[in-house]
């Protein structure tokens, strides 16, 4: 949903996106089943896009963007106090370059981030009982339940994906020329 809502907006600004067709494929990854900070969410995210590409290729569907997501935790502690956000990363290659973008980022309550971390649970586990709800990840997500449905998951990756397609939908500032002009 996140990767079609983010097309729909980018269409809006370049007609060049209207016809886009969306192949999805299942993809395994290094990516611990609850990533824990940036670096392991945006690792995950690349290796999603990438695995993503050799499998179309390999089954002679290439595309001219691959995406990968990926969602988790990332903690920070400021003046000596811990925080932990739910975030989102997207990477977005044509096979040449890539792209990141990242989600808006919500507090998350300590119970829960102890009952994952410590607990060595899966969010979408807790955030079931938390909810009172079977399957919440499909449907609103965790983003859903922290913001009582202000922001869903979808729309979470939706920014993440509009920030990572930006050098592909406005080439003209992220080209190479426009970079290395005079200050």
């Amino acid at each position: 949903m996140a990767v079609r809502a983010s097309i729909a907006r980018v269409a809006e600004i370049d007609a060049a996106w209207t016809a886009v067709k969306v192949v999805a494929r299942p993809v395994k990854t290094s990516a611990p089943a609850m990533p824990l900070t940036d670096w392991e969410l945006m690792q995950g995210a690349r290796e999603r896009a990438l695995a993503v590409r050799e499998i179309l290729v390999g089954q002679k569907l290439e595309t001219d963007l691959y995406v990968g997501l990926e969602g988790g935790f990332h903690s920070i502690s400021v003046e000596g106090e811990w925080h932990t956000f739910l975030r989102g990363w997207a990477f977005v290659t044509d096979g040449k370059r890539g792209s990141f973008g990242m989600s808006p980022s919500i507090g998350v309550p300590d119970f829960i981030v102890n009952d994952v971390v410590g607990g060595k649970r899966e969010l979408g586990i807790v955030i079931d009982e938390v909810a009172g709800v079977r399957d919440v990840r499909s449907k609103q997500g965790a983003w859903g339940v922290l913001s009582r449905d202000l922001l869903t998951r979808a729309m979470s990756f939706e920014a993440a994906l509009i920030a990572a397609f930006a050098p592909f939908y406005n080439q003209g500032l992220y080209n190479s020329e426009c970079q290395n002009r005079e200050r």
